[in-house]
Formats: structure tokens, C-alpha cells, sequence
């Protein structure tokens, strides 16, 4: 029965080859190659016709990389005339097709490409042929073969079929799904199929063809999967209940995703196993232990106390003796002595603590006195840009010389004015730590204060100076465009008169900026003096209250001597006395409607101003008048002080309707008669 299904499998068949390996032994991926390395594609191509006669088998010598191989073929039943065919015959062995007289057959043969352009690939172990083909490029799609088995026999599907649809994968899969199974088939047909991927530990068969298979290592299921799509008949019967289609696919099974954990969990110790390794490796070795105490051992480590390179090693075994409780009555003397001996190295860290001390204020030093001199050479710089910026020597250089001037004294004063500040944090910071816990005097900050003002007095002193000389040079600019103006031609009038207008803008813009300044220096200079006189103030109040400290010595002294009476008569007219002077300050304090002397100079300013406006002026005209010299002054400051003198000022209704509106006049003249 096996025979004659051999020999009309070689029928029906254009070429049958055995498996090249045994699939219960190799470990490596199903693939059915022959010994060259190639794969060997071949094709079911089933016939009807049973005309063809039955050839002998063949038996190829072995040669040098090719084993033997048994074809069972039909002659071949290719005409001469059929070009296409005997060109793609002599293209699989490598060969140009040529005719018999060794003209090419076709013109368009590429001997790069392998196989000929318009023609579908044939089976190279082709009828009649009965020799090994040359190796198959690896982008060659590999074409399924027919599979033997004692008992049943698997047919590939078609190429041009797509592969057929899997699940996804489960972690550590052994387990696979065989689905399509003959009715007839039975455990050990399925065995004699699958035995070829490799062992197999357990079979699940159901009623419903199909069944559950468990391999003993996860690449045999890769093995099983390239069976999926084969057609299977049981034997040589063409019953329907003998044949079936394949379907193998991932089946999910506890034993599998347990074995996997375990496997996981197995690597992850082997991890953790071969960090902990890695370091330990890397970690510093542990130190020494410490000795046990001894009467030798106590005599070395006294010894290493003694000195210095050895002392940190010598005073960490005395605290391990001390805390270990080695001191005891015997060995009292000997720690008092090796604590003795580490306590005299108290005095030579603190004087390492003062020469490191020392060796930073020095530093500190240079540092500062290395400032103060660039700071020094910024200045003699500044000062040369200074007096090069006077008109002395400003009006004999060009405009690019000055516009270059004029960049590297700011860029120069910038630099000087970070230094300064950097060299005046350093003294805010010693003088901080001098004196943290003391206070500061008020004297000292109203010379700091003086001190301020004065150098902004002198600033100011010099932005007025440069901005005259500025001035000056525009002006002499401005002449000399007018005299050369007779020399230019009459085209380039315009221009000058637009340069001129530009020059009578600049100078009106300079004399308002400079009219600007001269008000803030004026404000500057009154503010000084105030400050003067809240000195005069300030040496005039401590000298009476010095007064009054000796008069107050020589009244205790007094009250030693004079009876309580006399101590009781003199206290009450040092009372009367004190409130006689009181109470006319008082009076005037609270009688007087000018509070300060800002308001006495705002009245004098707004009686000035209405007696040239006889008819009276509103509160935002004579507002605005005083907002320039004072931005401050509000008009509900000006209104509340105009309505507490009414002998001086007096309001009047004008206008009707609309128009009416509340005018301020100046009455001092009358209201003096009156008063």
C-alpha cells in the first residue's frame, strides 16, 4: 500500500524530496533545505492524466557538498517549440537559454536577476532534470513542500495565498491549537505529525476535530506553526471525513505562564545576584577591626596619640575601648592619660585654625587693596575723558572722535562704578561684622546724609558744567554753519535750514534740560541747608538738655541742704516756670493757620500770583502754576490751606448758568485794615 502510494504521489508530484534533517533531534528552526545550504521550494502539481508512463528511480552520484537524492518523475512533456519553457529551465541551472543552433532564446534575459523577467518561478528539481539547483537568493520567497508520514501525508497550500492569521503570542508559550483535523484521525496520527517539531509532553484530542498540544521547549512551537495551512489525508482515501486543513495557532495555558514566572523570577535573582555582585565590587573595603584591648596594645595607641600623622587612627580605637566599657578600676590610669594625651592636641588645631584664619585675612587684604588700586586707575581714566570732554580741547576733534570719546567714558564709568560698589560691599560686610550688636549713632547718619547730598550737589555741579560746554560747542557749531552758509549754492539751502531748525531744537531741548538741572541744584542747595539747620537744631537741644542736666545736679544738691518745705516751694515754681514757657508756644502753635514754613512760602507764592491776576484765578490754574515748581502740591492741599486765612483770600461766584464758575482773589490789603 506504501508503495503504490509512492508511486502515484511521484505522479501527481513534479518532484518529492525527504526532509533534509530529523526533526526530533534538531533544535533549530524547521526549514527544509538540502545539504548546499538552498532551500528547496517545491510545489504541488497535482495531474489528472494518467497516460504519463512510470520511470525508474534515479540514483545520483554524491559529490562534494550535494548528497543523494531519490525523484520519482514522469518524463518530461515539454515540445522543443516551447521557448518559454527550456528558457526557464536553463535559467534555473544557471545557464543562458540558448536554441540548438546557440542563437539566445529570448532577447530580454537579465543573468543578474536569477530568473527571467514575465515568468513565473518552476520548481527547480524539475522532471528529467535530476540534478541539485544552484542557490536560491535569500529575498526568494521559499515554497512549502510535501510532508510523508506513515500513516497520512500533508500538502502545502497555495504560495499566493497570504500566511495564515495568528494570535498574539502568550508569555512563554509551549502550548499550541490544532485546529481542521480529520474526523478520522486519531492521537497517533497527530503524534506521527507533530513528533517531527519536537517532543511533545502532553495531548488534549477533542470530539470537534481539533485538539491542544504541549511541547517541551517554546521554539518547537515556532516549528509546529509552519504547518498551519497544510492540507492533511489519511492515507491514500479521498473520503471527506480523511482530509482536513490545518490550522495551528498560540494557545494561552497555566503551566506555561507559570513556568514563565518562575523563569522571570529565576533571571530576576540572577539580576539582583549579579548587581549586588557588581557592587561589591565597586564598594571601598571595609576598614579594619578594632583590636581588643591590652597593657601593649594601650602602650602603642598611646604612643600614635602622641603623634600626629597617627593621631585620628589612635583616638578612633580609644573611643571603641571607651564605648566597648574596657575602662575599669586597673585600667583607669592608662585612659586618663591616652584622654590627657589627645586633649593636648586641642591647642595645636586652634592655632592651625588662626594661621588658616590669618592666611585669609591677608588674602582678604590683597584682594581689597588690588581693587582699591584698578579703582584708583578708573578714576585717573574717567578724569582724562573729563577734561577731554571740555571745550578747550572738545571743539578741535572731529564728530566720530567725540561720539568715540563720549562711548569710552561711559563704558569707562560704568566699569568704575562696579568696582566701587563691589569694593564698598566688602567694607559694608566688615563693618558689619565689627559691629553687629551696636547701634548706630544719629549724628553719624546725618553726616552720611550731608555726605550724600553733597556728592549729589557736586554731580549735578558737573552735568552742569558739561551740559554748558555742550552748549557752547552747538552754539559755535551753529556759527559757523551760518557763516559758511553765504559760500553754498542756493540747492543746498533747504538742507541747511532744516539742519539749523534740527541745531534750534537741540539748544531749546539743552537750555530746558539745563533749567531743569539748575532748579534741582537749587532744591539740592535748600535741602542743605534745612539739613543745616535741623543740626543747629538738633547741637542747640543737646546743649539746653545738658543745661538742664546740671541745673537738675545742682537742684539735688540744694535739696540736701534746704528743708522739705523749701524742696516742695521750689518744685512748684520750676512747674509754673515750665508751663509759663509752655503755654505761649502752645498758643502760637495752635493759633497760627501756617503750620509749616512750606505753607508760608505756598502763600507767599499764591499771593504773588493773584496780585498779578486782579480779577481772580480758578484752583487748577493756580494748581497748575505751582505744579512746576513743586510736582507734589495737590489741589485739595491748596484749596484747604487758601480757606484757613480768609483775611488773606477769598472765594467769588462769576459767571451764570453754565458758565458759572469759582474764582480765588487776593484780599491781604483789606483784610489788614480789618484785622
Amino acid at each position: 500500500m506504501y508503495k503504490e502510494y509512492r508511486g502515484c504521489a511521484a505522479r501527481r508530484a513534479a518532484g518529492l524530496n525527504q526532509l533534509p534533517f530529523d526533526p526530533a533531534t534538531n533544535n533549530g528552526p524547521l526549514q527544509f533545505t538540502n545539504t548546499t545550504g538552498p532551500l528547496v521550494s517545491e510545489s504541488a502539481v497535482e495531474n489528472g492524466g494518467e497516460s504519463s508512463k512510470k520511470r525508474k528511480r534515479t540514483n545520483i552520484p554524491a559529490t562534494d557538498g550535494v548528497r543523494n537524492l531519490n525523484v520519482d518523475s514522469t518524463p518530461m512533456g515539454l515540445p522543443m517549440s516551447d521557448l518559454t519553457a527550456w528558457a526557464t529551465a536553463m535559467n534555473n541551472l544557471g545557464m543562458a537559454p540558448m536554441g540548438m543552433s546557440g542563437q539566445p532564446l529570448l532577447p530580454d534575459f537579465d543573468p543578474a536577476l536569477g530568473m527571467m523577467t514575465g515568468i513565473p518561478p518552476i520548481n527547480p528539481m524539475m522532471p528529467g532534470l535530476g540534478i541539485v539547483p544552484p542557490p536560491i537568493p535569500p529575498d526568494m520567497p521559499a515554497v512549502k513542500e510535501i510532508i510523508h508520514c506513515k500513516s497520512c501525508t500533508l500538502f502545502p497550500p497555495n504560495p499566493n495565498l497570504p500566511p495564515p492569521a495568528t494570535r498574539e503570542r502568550p508569555p512563554g508559550c509551549k502550548t499550541v491549537f490544532v485546529g481542521g483535523l480529520p474526523e478520522n484521525g486519531t492521537e497517533q496520527i497527530i503524534v506521527e505529525v507533530f513528533e517531527q517539531c519536537g517532543e511533545i509532553i502532553a495531548i488534549r484530542k477533542s470530539k470537534k476535530n481539533f485538539c491542544h498540544i504541549r511541547f517541551a521547549e517554546e521554539f518547537m512551537v515556532d516549528k509546529a506553526l509552519y504547518l498551519s495551512g497544510y492540507r492533511i489525508r489519511l492515507g491514500s482515501s479521498t473520503d471527506k471525513k480523511d482530509t482536513g486543513r490545518l490550522h495551528v495557532d498560540f494557545a494561552q495555558a497555566r503551566d506555561d505562564l507559570y513556568e514563565w514566572e518562575c523563569k522571570q523570577r529565576m533571571l530576576a535573582r540572577e539580576e539582583r545576584h549579579r548587581r549586588r555582585m557588581e557592587e561589591e565590587r565597586f564598594c571601598p573595603p571595609s576598614p579594619p577591626p578594632v583590636v581588643h584591648y591590652s597593657d601593649h596594645e594601650c602602650s602603642i595607641v598611646a604612643e600614635k596619640l602622641k603623634d600626629d600623622s597617627k593621631f585620628l587612627e589612635a583616638v578612633q580605637t580609644l573611643v571603641t575601648w571607651i564605648e566597648r566599657g574596657e575602662v575599669n578600676r586597673r585600667s583607669a590610669n592608662n585612659f586618663y592619660s591616652m584622654i590627657q594625651s589627645a586633649n593636648s592636641h586641642v591647642r595645636r588645631l586652634m592655632n592651625e585654625k588662626a594661621a588658616h584664619e590669618k592666611e585669609m585675612e591677608e588674602a582678604k587684604e590683597k584682594f581689597k587693596l588690588a581693587l582699591s588700586g584698578i579703582l584708583v586707575q578708573f578714576e585717573q581714566i574717567v578724569a582724562v575723558y573729563h577734561s577731554a570732554s571740555k571745550q578747550k580741547a572738545w571743539d578741535h576733534f572731529t564728530k566720530a572722535q567725540r561720539k568715540n570719546i563720549s562711548v569710552w567714558c561711559k563704558q569707562a564709568e560704568e566699569i568704575r562704578n562696579i568696582h566701587n560698589d563691589e569694593l564698598m560691599g566688602i567694607r559694608r560686610e566688615e563693618e558689619m561684622e565689627m559691629s553687629d550688636d551696636e547701634i548706630e549713632d544719629p549724628s553719624e547718619t546725618k553726616e552720611t546724609e550731608e555726605s550724600a547730598l553733597m556728592s549729589q550737589a557736586e554731580a549735578l555741579k558737573e552735568e552742569n558744567d558739561s551740559l554748558r560746554w555742550q552748549l557752547d560747542a552747538y552754539r559755535n557749531e551753529v556759527e559757523l554753519l551760518k557763516q559758511e552758509q553765504g559760500k553754498v549754492n542756493r540747492d543746498e539751502d533747504t538742507t541747511r535750514e532744516q539742519q539749523l531748525k534740527l541745531l534750534q531744537q537741540a539748544l531749546q531741548g539743552m537750555q530746558q534740560h539745563l533749567l531743569k538741572l539748575q532748579e534741582e541744584y537749587k532744591k539740592r542747595e535748600a535741602e542743605l541747608e534745612k539739613v543745616k539747620e535741623d543740626k543747629i537744631q538738633m547741637e542747640m537741644l543737646l546743649e539746653t538738655l545738658k543745661e538742664q542736666q546740671e541745673m537738675a545736679d545742682e537742684e539735688d544738691k540744694e535739696r540736701d541742704v534746704v528743708d522739705n518745705q523749701g524742696n516742695e516751694s521750689s518744685t512748684y515754681r520750676i512747674c509754673a516756670s515750665s508751663q509759663e514757657k509752655e503755654c505761649p508756644l502752645e498758643r502760637t502753635l495752635s493759633c497760627s493757620p501756617v503750620k509749616s514754613e512750606r505753607e508760608a512760602l505756598l502763600v507767599g507764592i499764591i499771593s504773588t500770583f493773584l496780585h498779578v491776576h486782579p480779577f481772580g484765578a480758578s484752583i487748577e490754574y493756580i494748581c497748575s502754576y505751582l505744579q512746576r515748581l513743586d510736582a507734589k502740591i495737590c489741589p485739595s492741599e491748596v484749596e484747604v490751606l487758601m480757606s484757613r486765612l480768609q483775611h488773606t483770600f477769598k472765594q467769588e461766584l462769576s459767571g451764570v448758568g453754565a458758565s458759572l464758575e469759582k474764582r480765588w482773589k487776593f484780599c491781604g490789603f483789606d483784610g489788614l485794615k480789618m484785622t
